[in-house]
């Protein structure tokens, strides 16, 4: 902890932002790490249940086992039973209206963390032009015969630079892996959602009748 408070005090003022994007970016990477485990999004043992429910037609079964689920996959099941006798038209347009909200909460607060990315680089440049102006002024009245403040000055500037890259390059790194954490699960609830339907429209005659589906998978 010391080093830490010595290191922002020879950074000058620039190291607070810099620290305060450090602690934003790691509130923000360990929710969002907690909130896409597939187990929270797409609980295997739900689509399971659901999946031999609806095999056997009780769908009011179905519909009570998601009644209370605070998941992405029951709410798009259980909005899927509720479409039940629908034209496959308004089915697919309702779940495509769920999925695109469900895709903008799995991507909450990821865009951001992309930019704390691109900023923090950028502060720990403003502290580094900041440090190296105040360097060369303390040259400039001190004169060159003390090259070693010109060296301590600059050494110092850099500081914020170096905490700016620190933050940016694993906070980069961890937004895209994020990302494409979003892009994958958003993919499998649309695969569950066609699923669904199809299921739906195999065991249902009020629904424009298709040639049987896959039941629901379980990913």
């Amino acid at each position: 902890m010391a080093i830490l408070l010595d290191l922002i005090e020879r950074g000058g003022w620039v190291m607070y932002p810099i620290l305060c994007c450090s602690l934003v970016a790691l509130a923000i990477i360990g929710e969002r790490i907690w909130a896409l485990k597939r187990s929270r999004v797409i609980p295997k043992s739900l689509v399971i249940s659901v999946n031999d429910l609806l095999a056997r037609r009780k769908y009011n079964d179905a519909a009570y086992l998601c009644q209370y689920g605070q998941n992405a996959a029951a709410r798009l099941i259980r909005q899927g039973l509720k479409m039940t006798g629908q034209t496959r038209q308004l089915f697919k347009d309702a779940m495509e209206d769920l999925g695109r909200k469900e895709a903008n909460y799995l991507s909450s607060h990821l865009e951001l963390l992309g930019v704390i990315a691109s900023v923090s680089p950028l502060l720990g440049l403003l502290g580094t032009v900041s440090g190296m102006i105040n360097a060369f002024g303390a040259v400039a009245q001190a004169g060159m015969g003390n090259p070693g403040l010109l060296a301590g000055g600059i050494g110092q500037a850099l500081l914020t630079t170096a905490a700016g890259l620190v933050i940016a390059i694993p906070a980069l790194i961890i937004h895209r892996l994020l990302v494409s954490r979003v892009e994958t699960l958003t993919t499998d609830l649309e695969d569950l959602g066609t699923d669904l339907l199809e299921t739906l429209s195999a065991g249902e005659a009020a629904i424009e009748p298709q040639v049987p589906g896959q039941a629901v998978r379980a990913k």
